[in-house]
Order: C-alpha cells, then sequence, then structure tokens
C-alpha cells in the first residue's frame, strides 16, 4: 500500500502542468546551470548542478526537468512510512504516515517543479531517519550518513542550517547527549562541514551575498507579514486540516514516556519551527519537518480502537482529491479559476503583490516564451550591423531567464540583468550602445541614455500584473555599460 501511495503522487506531479508553463524560477535555476559555480545569490549551488546534469542527459523539456522533484515527492512518502516503522509502527501506522505525506498540500506543491524546495524534505528527514536508526542500533557510525545527507542538504539550501541546529539542540536537552562523548558524531559533523565548505568559501568570497538578499527582502517588506498565531493557522491547511489531529499527536509523541528515546527530534522540531516563525515565516519553510510529525502520530494512531483507525485515514484520503486542484496545476486556468470561486477559497499570498486572476505560484507560469517573441520582434527589426551591439536588459531573473531560454529559439542573444546572481555575470561584454530593456521607466531611462524610445508592449491574461510592462529601445549610453553595471545591483 505504501508504495502504491509513492506512485499516485508522483504519477499526479508528473500529471500536473500540462496546460501551464515553465515557473519564474525553474527558468532562473536552468539559467543557473548554464553558469556553474560553487554560489549563487540566492541559493547554494545544488540545484545548478542537477540542472546542469538533466539538461545534458534527457534534456530541459518542462517534465524533464519536473521528473527529479516529482521522484523526491514519491520519495518522501516512502520515508515517512520508514520512521514510522522505526519508531515501532506496523503496517497500518506506515500507511497512516504515507497517506498523510500524500494528501499534504504543501507538500505536494513543493515537488511540483524544479527548486531546491523539492529536494529538500528528503535531506530534512533522511536526517532524523538517520538519528533514529541510531537510538535503536546503538550504531554511532550511522552518524557519518548524518553528516553526509546535511553536508548536501546545505549545498541545497541553507536551511538545512535550522534543522540541523534544533538536532543539536534537542540532543543537549536530553539523555542523548551522551553521544558528544562518541568520535562518530563530531566525525560526522566535519563530514558535513567539509561537504559545505566550498559553498561557504564563496560566500566569503562574495562577501555573503545571501545575508545582504535577505536583509533587503525584510527592509522592502515585499513579504506577506505573519504573525506566529496567522502562520500556524497557514500550517494547518497547508497540511490539510485533517491530519491536525495526526501531526500534533506527533509532536506529542516525542515528549510521551514512549517516545522518550526520540525526544531529541521533538525538541529538533520545536526549534526548528521556532527559528522560523522568527527568522522568516514563510510557510513553506517548515514544510520539510512535517512527515516525520506524521509518522509519530500514525504510531500513535495506531494503537486507538479498530474502527478510528480506518474512518479518519478514509476521510484524509477523499478530502485530499478534492484538496490536490488547490495545491497543483491539474486544472486548467479557466477551470481551476472556475473552482477556486466554487470553493470560495484563495491561496494564502506570500508576497505583497497584485494578483490577476490566477495565484502568483500559477500565475508565474504564464507570458515566458510570449514575451520572448515580443522582444524578438523588436531585436529583428534593428539594422544587421546593430544586433550584435544590441543588448537585452531585464529588470528580473524572470525575464532574462526567459530570454535565455526561449531567446535561442528567436534567434536572440542571452540577457542581461542586475537581478541576483545575473549581476554577478556581468554586462556579457556589450557596452551600453545599444539596449533593449524591458519593464523599464521612461524618465528613468531618459536619464541615462541618449535616445529612449517605447517600442512594445507585453501582456498576457494570466501572468502577474507586474509583468504587464513596455519594452524600450534605448541608445548611446552616458557613460560605459562596463562602470554604471555596479548601480544596476538589484539583490531582493
Amino acid at each position: 500500500m505504501v508504495l502504491c501511495l509513492c506512485a499516485v503522487k508522483l504519477v499526479v506531479l508528473l500529471y500536473a502542468g500540462r496546460d501551464y508553463g515553465y515557473f519564474r524560477d525553474e527558468l532562473y535555476y536552468l539559467a543557473c546551470s548554464r553558469h556553474l559555480a560553487w554560489g549563487y545569490v540566492d541559493q547554494p549551488p545544488l540545484i545548478a548542478s542537477i540542472g546542469w546534469l538533466v539538461r545534458s542527459t534527457i534534456g530541459d523539456s518542462r517534465l524533464a526537468i519536473r521528473l527529479l522533484p516529482a521522484l523526491a515527492g514519491a520519495g518522501e512518502v516512502a520515508l515517512a512510512a520508514l520512521i514510522a516503522r522505526e519508531l515501532g509502527g506496523k503496517r497500518v501506522a506506515q500507511i497512516l504516515a504515507a497517506l498523510a505525506t500524500v494528501a499534504a498540500p504543501g507538500l505536494l506543491a513543493i515537488a511540483d517543479f524544479f527548486s531546491m524546495n523539492a529536494f529538500e524534505p528528503l535531506f530534512w528527514m533522511g536526517c532524523a531517519w538517520v538519528v533514529i536508526r541510531i537510538v535503536n542500533t546503538g550504531n554511532q557510525k550511522l552518524w557519518i550518513w548524518f553528516g553526509i545527507l546535511a553536508g548536501f542538504g546545505l549545498e541545497n539550501k541553507h536551511s538545512m542550517l535550522i534543522f540541523g541546529a534544533g538536532m543539536v539542540a534537542g540532543l543537549i536537552l536530553t539523555p542523548q547527549r551522551k553521544v558528544f562523548a562518541s568520535p562518530w558524531i563530531w566525525i560526522g559533523g566535519a563530514i558535513a562541514f567539509l561537504i559545505f565548505l566550498p559553498n561557504l568559501m564563496w560566500n566569503i568570497h562574495q562577501h555573503f551575498p545571501f545575508i545582504e538578499e535577505q536583509a533587503n527582502i525584510r527592509q522592502s517588506g515585499r513579504d506577506v507579514h505573519l504573525n506566529p498565531l496567522a502562520f500556524f493557522g497557514e500550517e494547518i491547511v497547508d497540511m490539510h486540516p485533517l491530519t491536525l489531529p495526526i501531526w500534533l499527536g506527533g509532536l506529542w509523541f516525542f515528549f510521551s514516556a514512549r517516545g522518550k528515546p526520540f525526544r531529541a527530534l521533538g525538541w529538533g522540531w520545536v526549534f526548528a519551527a521556532g527559528a522560523v516563525v522568527t527568522l522568516s515565516p514563510r510557510v513553506y519553510y517548515l514544510f520539510p519537518a512535517f512527515p516525520m510529525l506524521f509518522a509519530a502520530g500514525a504510531v500513535l494512531w495506531e494503537a486507538q480502537a479498530h474502527w478510528r483507525r480506518y474512518v479518519w485515514p478514509v476521510a484524509i484520503a477523499a478530502s485530499a482529491v478534492f484538496l490536490a486542484p488547490v495545491a497543483i496545476p491539474v486544472l486548467p486556468p479557466e477551470t481551476y479559476i472556475r473552482y477556486m470561486r466554487a470553493l470560495h477559497f484563495n491561496q494564502p499570498a506570500i508576497e505583497n503583490f497584485k494578483l490577476g486572476p490566477l495565484p502568483q505560484i500559477l500565475a508565474d507560469r504564464f507570458g515566458w516564451e510570449e514575451m520572448t517573441a515580443v522582444v524578438a520582434g523588436v531585436y529583428d527589426n534593428l539594422p544587421p550591423e546593430i544586433r550584435p551591439k544590441t543588448a537585452i536588459f531585464g529588470q528580473n531573473y524572470g525575464e532574462a531567464a526567459a530570454i535565455d531560454m526561449f531567446g535561442p529559439k528567436y534567434g536572440l542573444p542571452p540577457a542581461i540583468s542586475g537581478h541576483q546572481s545575473y549581476f554577478l555575470w556581468g554586462p556579457r561584454g556589450y557596452t551600453g550602445e545599444s539596449v533593449i530593456v524591458m519593464h523599464g521607466e521612461q524618465k528613468d531611462l531618459e536619464s541615462k541614455f541618449a535616445e529612449v524610445r517605447k517600442v512594445a508592449s507585453v501582456y498576457h491574461p494570466y501572468s502577474m500584473p507586474y509583468e504587464h510592462f513596455d519594452v524600450f529601445y534605448c541608445w548611446g549610453l552616458k557613460r560605459p555599460l562596463s562602470e554604471v553595471w555596479p548601480q544596476v545591483k538589484n539583490w531582493d
């Protein structure tokens, strides 16, 4: 049954998105995969390396780049069942843990497209499973595997530090602190550090751009502010409301007499939740920690009276069918809009942007190739001798990465931008004598260029409203582009 649930999640994830395009971030990560490095402004290098591997083997189609995230999503289901088994759960507990992981809309959503968020639960829960195995077997050498998983988890996303710190705090707060007397936990820590070291050195060399970017985001007020009550209210919805007694029971399990040997995991979850709420309360930052609670809660649930074991899981499974279209794009856009109206439900906003008919997670999958075609029309109308000198400038990485992805089809050169890692890739040798600027402001451009002309407009009915913009052709930059490049830096 657990394997069937894994297969269900895999099939649903691979089916989703058939009527939608590439997500903005997918385009950016593919752009990063063309500039392999030990770090990027807004993420460590693993996602770009995976992107390079996928592009080099099975291509960069939407299905190709979403295959591994879908497999990771199915792997989370299996891992939840394995954790339940290690915690003492029998067949019912393993199936319930797997079912809750399948049914959680938030976990479904983060596995729906190519990003480091899709792989993060495997690293968090893989480490949790190793800790449970160490407790059950007493085999301290398993800390080596913890270190390997934690190290690659750090190369995937820096928030692995939150879970790792939580585990250290949990060990210190429980009798399991005795493991610090063993050399193996220190060896595991050293392995994690060595794996993470290249990205750490890159950040030191670049003066920690990730920290600068996060500070800019907080200062700009871009993110929707959530107080602790609102944060956990959204977590309840995103993990499926009917799973609430399961994951709350899972947290209780770790602090009960039965779960005492594994209490460090309970403290680790509490630490991670507190850190996320305090530092950056985006609801999906805590998603990777929930399969562990599903597993522990399922162990408690298995001990209930026979009929109660099955009625609640059936309700979860049935309602998950109705919630899945809310989380992932299995319905065409117009059908989705009608469905959400019928439910009288809107997806919670993560960022403070004006929305169109679709939530941002879906709207950011529309308009990119159409935008590229508009820019290509401008580029093709330039004199042949001017085109090689003409830069295409995007105000954000979505616009620039779309040009990089779809541009070759239209004969366009790679784009330039000051946003995120595009800033580090520089002006690509352009001087600024001829520039197509997407999403510009005419008055601002006129202060920088000798001549500015509005030449086109970009619009798509489903895309984000801020991606409806004018395109300008500018020539005669008043100062060399290499000199003004530091001023285009935009890390937020």
